[in-house]
């Protein structure tokens, strides 16, 4: 039987501003999200040598601030929670990210944590963002921003 901590899950994820996926990581829950968010970003500046700037949330303060502009060259910017904001509200640019995790709620298999192995689990997620890319691509009309 495999601890507590590995069946629940984060997954990271770093997406263009359309809502595509550029690259996922996921992750045990107890593993930090600054920790996570440094493996995800090298692999992700690696594949992306145009990327500049990349919108984060409040979870990824701290050093990995100065490490991404160091590391990578890339301006990480925390887009930060009001204090007068008050109940669930959705912050600029993090509906975003917000979007992409509903479209893979739409996808049965990431609805609950089926898969044993986290490459399983990213592999599920890149599978499910194929699925949207392909229906966006076959869509008659109009783009849809």
């Amino acid at each position: 039987m495999a601890p507590a901590a590995e069946l629940c899950r984060k997954r990271h994820v770093v997406v263009e501003t359309l809502g595509l996926l550029l690259g996922v990581m996921v992750t045990a829950a107890d593993t930090g999200d600054r920790i996570a968010a440094r493996v995800l970003l090298e692999q992700v500046a690696d594949a992306h040598h145009r990327l500049a700037l990349i919108w984060a949330d409040g979870g990824y303060t701290g050093s990995l601030v100065e490490y991404c502009l160091a590391a990578f060259s890339l301006v990480l910017e925390i887009v930060k929670r009001s204090d007068d904001m008050r109940g669930f509200v959705v912050l600029p640019k993090r509906w975003i990210v917000e979007r992409l995790f509903a479209h893979l709620m739409r996808t049965r298999r990431l609805v609950r944590d089926f898969e044993r192995r986290t490459t399983s689990a990213e592999a599920m997620v890149y599978w499910s963002m194929t699925l949207l890319m392909t229906r966006r691509l076959a869509r008659r009309g109009p783009a849809r921003a």
